[in-house]
C-alpha cells in the first residue's frame, strides 16, 4: 500500500501510558526511569513475531534493548512491517553476520588519537561522550561500544580528549556524539561546551543526537539557554520517517530554532522503513515544517547483522531524482555512502551530467531534457563595435 502523508496530523498523546501524570510524562527523566528494556515488559503491550521474539533473546548480546514510552507509543503493535516497529525491536536478522560486514564499520578505532576521540579528516574531530542512548537503533553503527552489550568497555577521557584539540590548532570542527551527548547532564554538558568555545580554533561546534526524537522532553528551556549562552551551536538529529514527526518533536525543533540552534536531519535508508520515494518525499516536507534541514540520506554502513536492513543503492539514487525538481531545493538531502573501513563520507548523485569537453558542458535536468553549457565564448562583433553599441562613440580611442 502507498504511503499517504496527512499534512495535518502530528501525532501526540500518552497512549499506553494515560494514568500517568502529565508532570511525570513531560518530565525526561520519568521516560528514562520507565523505559521499556525487556522482553517481558514488550509482550505485556504488544504480541511479537518469532522473529522479533529470537531478536529480543539475543538483544543483549548485541545491543541492548530500550525504547522510552513516548516513542513506544508511535509503533503500530498490530502490524510486524510498521516503520517505527523496525528500527527499535530486535528481529532475529541480528544473529545473522555477512562476511562483508565489521565491527567497526567506518574504521573509527584506527582514527582515534585519544579515548573517544576520532580524527579522520584534517579540520575535524568526532568526540565521543558517552556510551548510552535513550532508545537503540537496531541498525547503529557504533552498537560495538553503544551500550556495552559487547562489553567493549568504553571509557571517555574527556581531559585527555580536550586536551588533544587544543594542542591541534587545524582542528576548527568539533562534533559531539556517541551514544547520545543530550543524555549528559546539564551540567557536564555546559562543561563541555564552554571549554570547546574556549579554544581559539574551534570555530565550529556540533552536536548529533536522536534524543529530540526518542525524548523531545529533555529539550528544556535550561537546556536551550546553554545553546543559547555558547552558541551558535548546530545539531544534527536522525529521523527516518515521517511517523516520526510529532507534534512533541515539532515543539522540540521550535524551542532549540528559537535558542538560535540550526538544525540538520540525517537519516538512513532502510528496508522497509523509507526505502520509498513517496515516504521519504513526505519525510523532507515534515523536517521543513519543523525548522529542520534535510542534510544527509546515509547508505547504511556495514555493521554486523545488519544486512535485513540494506537498500540497494540504486533505490537511494532513485529517491534523490525523484526529489530533485520535484519538490524545493531545499528539501533534498546529500546521499552518502560512509566509506567502508574510514574513507569518509562519499557523495553519491544521479548521473546528470552526460559530457564536458573543451567547449561545453551536456547534462541533463529532472525531466531528462538534454542541455549544454558553452565554455568558451563567441564573440558577436569586434569589441570596438560591440562597446559603441553600449557606451557611445566618446568612450571609444
Amino acid at each position: 500500500m502507498p504511503y499517504i502523508e496527512n499534512r495535518d496530523a502530528w501525532f501526540q498523546g500518552q497512549g499506553l501510558w494515560p494514568d500517568t501524570p502529565a508532570s511525570d510524562w513531560r518530565d525526561w527523566t520519568w521516560q528514562l526511569k520507565n523505559r521499556i528494556t525487556t522482553l517481558e515488559q514488550i509482550e505485556r503491550h504488544m504480541v511479537l513475531t518469532p522473529e522479533e521474539r529470537a531478536g529480543c533473546l539475543f538483544a543483549n548480546q548485541k545491543l541492548a534493548l530500550a525504547i522510552t514510552p513516548y516513542f513506544f507509543n508511535l509503533i503500530d503493535r498490530d502490524d510486524p512491517d510498521c516503520p517505527i516497529r523496525k528500527q527499535l525491536i530486535p528481529r532475529v536478522g541480528e544473529t545473522q553476520v555477512s562476511q562483508e560486514e565489521m565491527l567497526d564499520s567506518l574504521g573509527e578505532d584506527e582514527h582515534s588519537p585519544v579515548p573517544g576521540l576520532v580524527h579522520r579528516y584534517p579540520d575535524r574531530v568526532l568526540f565521543l561522550v558517552t556510551d548510552r542512548c535513550a532508545a537503540y537503533c537496531r541498525y547503529c553503527t557504533r552498537s560495538r561500544l553503544v551500550s556495552n552489550a559487547q562489553h567493549y568497555d568504553f571509557h571517555p577521557e574527556y581531559e585527555q580528549a580536550l586536551r588533544y584539540i587544543e594542542s591541534h590548532p587545524e582542528v576548527r570542527d568539533v562534533l559531539l556524539s556517541g551514544g547520545d551527548p543530550l543524555l549528559l547532564s546539564d551540567k557536564k554538558l555546559e562543561h563541555l561546551i564552554s571549554r570547546l568555545r574556549a579554544i581559539k580554533h574551534v570555530e565550529f561546534i556540533r552536536i548529533g543526537s536522536r534524543i529530540p526524537v526518542f525524548l523531545p522532553q529533555r529539550i528544556t528551556p535550561a537546556l536551550c539557554d546553554i545553546f543559547k549562552k555558547y552558541g551558535p551551536v548546530w545539531m544534527s538529529i536522525h529521523v527516518n520517517h515521517p511517523k516520526e514527526c510529532t507534534q512533541e518533536l515539532k515543539d522540540a525543533c521550535e524551542r532549540l530554532a528559537f535558542a538560535g540552534v540550526p538544525l540538520g536531519n540525517q537519516s538512513v535508508l532502510l528496508k522497509g522503513v523509507n526505502d520509498d520515494p513517496e515516504v521519504m518525499k513526505a519525510l523532507v516536507h515534515r523536517l521543513l515544517r519543523m525548522r529542520v534541514r534535510p542534510y544527509y540520506i546515509y547508505q547504511m554502513d556495514l555493521i554486523t547483522g545488519g544486512a535485513h536492513f540494506k537498500v540497494d543503492v540504486r533505490k537511494g539514487i532513485e529517491i534523490i531524482k525523484a526529489l530533485r525538481g520535484h519538490t524545493t531545493g531545499y528539501a533534498v538531502p546529500q546521499y552518502v555512502i560512509d566509506a567502508p573501513g574510514g574513507g569518509g563520507k562519499v557523495p553519491i548523485n544521479p548521473d546528470y551530467l552526460e559530457k564536458i569537453t573543451d567547449d561545453e558542458v551536456v547534462f541533463r535536468n529532472f525531466e531528462g531534457k538534454q542541455f549544454r553549457y558553452p565554455l568558451k565564448s563567441t564573440p558577436v562583433a569586434k569589441p570596438a563595435e560591440a562597446a559603441r553599441e553600449l557606451v557611445g562613440d566618446t568612450l571609444i580611442d
